[in-house]
């Protein structure tokens, strides 16, 4: 039974602590809108797109109403399109963009994800196509994200992949140089990316998922900062455990919103994912919550181990929530996104290379890092080998979002707007990486990948 006690503290949640329930998305698969003539495989995925998500946003503003729980964003993920598209007869996909956005601007949604290709083994024609077609096309839209897995820990890192999308970041920045570089804040390449991950920019519909699915994310940074205050200077049993109770209540609400939207669609119900993503708002970051938990500010001696217990106990309390955690659920840190990551840079207490470090344990990678406009494509693909390095040799997901804002160097800020926030620029090692880049071929597996 629920008591009035209950009903307070979920009221005080969403009221007091910045508690929502981050996205709702649908992922729809596309593999039976294939077509060799691009024009009609674009019509194909707009009219399926359109149908399938056409009640999306109404049923999450409905939800939204009657619970009074806020759902942010209501989004969509599609098959990756570098498979979707193979059958085409094209030599770009930029057209297939644009179709995409077309889809999202008439349903509604925030985003839509899945301009994406999976090349952590080696590289098709399509892949390269995409790839290729990733600058103009995070230029002419609006609301398509792209994203691409350049590793994994059973194949190991594609280097040819790497350094081409060192290049592809760099051109997509001077694409949209206008607008401070802000198409790869569309962009993210990962390592061992999940096939059922709600959250922009790095979702996509995996190929083992059904046709259609709704995936959840929920979010609460606040809710656990407020939970930690009321246990301050307490050891680490009860940090722990507070931690974990707080996860569970959380994910619970995002079960019975999953559940409902799942139901009023007529969609499957797949996953909840329970990361917990901040926002630029104050008393809605993780850096708080490290604080909270001892740190005068994020990237002090400690924070790496303050990250794992936090990411862990967030686990731990959503596994017993819901049995279906999936995507990433973790803990998000991205710079431009959290109000007190953005003070840790500007006081000099956080670093590129301690970010790199915290990603050992958290639950993505460099996310929103806004560097120099001067970085090269060599220096960006060597930042990016090292996070899916760091993601392979642990059997985790990484990513990285970096950012090289054209025109703007150490010192300056750059204001991205909305839930993307603004983020002052990074320095980055000077030192050059380029012969290493440039070797070519594939990093192999490491020998703990292979179990069967």
């Amino acid at each position: 039974m629920i008591n009035i006690y209950e009903v307070q503290e979920t009221n005080r949640m969403i009221q007091q602590e910045k508690f929502d329930v981050r996205t709702i998305t649908m992922g729809i698969g596309l593999l039976d809108c294939a077509h060799e003539d691009i024009n009609v495989f674009c019509e194909n995925i707009y009219n399926k797109i359109t149908t399938k998500a056409k009640k999306l946003v109404e049923v999450g503003e409905q939800l939204e109403k009657e619970f009074g729980i806020p759902v942010v964003n209501k989004r969509i993920s599609v098959t990756p399109i570098a498979i979707a598209a193979a059958g085409c007869k094209t030599d770009t996909y930029v057209p297939i963009a644009k179709a995409l956005d077309r889809a999202a601007e008439t349903v509604g949604v925030n985003f839509i994800g899945g301009f994406s290709a999976l090349v952590q083994k080696g590289m098709t024609p399509s892949d390269c196509i995409l790839i290729e077609s990733i600058p103009e096309a995070m230029c002419v839209t609006n609301r398509v994200c792209s994203s691409i897995n350049l590793a994994s820990t059973k194949s190991g890192m594609n280097m040819d992949a790497i350094a081409k999308m060192g290049e592809v970041i760099h051109q997509t920045a001077v694409k949209t140089a206008d607008r401070d570089s802000i198409g790869c804040a569309k962009l993210v390449v990962f390592c061992n990316a999940p096939e059922d991950n709600p959250f922009m920019a790095g979702a996509f519909h995996g190929v083992g998922e059904a046709d259609t699915v709704i995936n959840v994310g929920v979010s609460g940074p606040g809710v656990v900062k407020k939970a930690l205050e009321s246990v301050r200077g307490q050891d680490f049993e009860v940090l722990c455990e507070t931690i974990k109770k707080t996860a569970f209540k959380i994910t619970r609400v995002g079960q019975l919103i999953a559940q409902e939207a799942s139901s009023r669609l007529g969609v499957e119900f797949g996953i909840i994912d329970l990361s917990l993503a901040p926002t630029p708002a104050r008393g809605d970051s993780i850096a708080e919550i490290l604080e909270e938990i001892g740190l005068q500010r994020a990237g002090a001696p400690g924070t790496t181990a303050a990250l794992a217990l936090l990411n862990d106990n967030v686990k731990k309390g959503g596994v017993m929530a819901s049995s279906y955690v999936g995507g990433l659920s973790g803990a998000f840190i991205p710079v431009s996104e959290d109000a007190s990551m953005i003070k840790a840079v500007e006081e000099g207490a956080l670093t590129l290379e301690k970010l790199e470090a915290m990603t050992c344990v958290c639950s993505v990678g460099l996310d929103m890092i806004a560097i120099p406009g001067t970085t090269t494509p060599e220096t960006i693909a060597g930042i990016i080998s090292d996070e899916m390095a760091i993601g392979m040799i642990n059997g985790k997901t990484t990513a990285a979002r970096l950012i090289p804002v054209i025109g703007k160097e150490v010192g300056d800020t750059v204001e991205f707007g909305g839930l993307l926030g603004y983020a002052p620029i990074m320095p980055v090692n000077s030192f050059d990486c380029s012969a290493f880049i440039h070797r070519g071929g594939r990093i192999p597996a490491p020998i703990h990948s292979f179990k069967n």
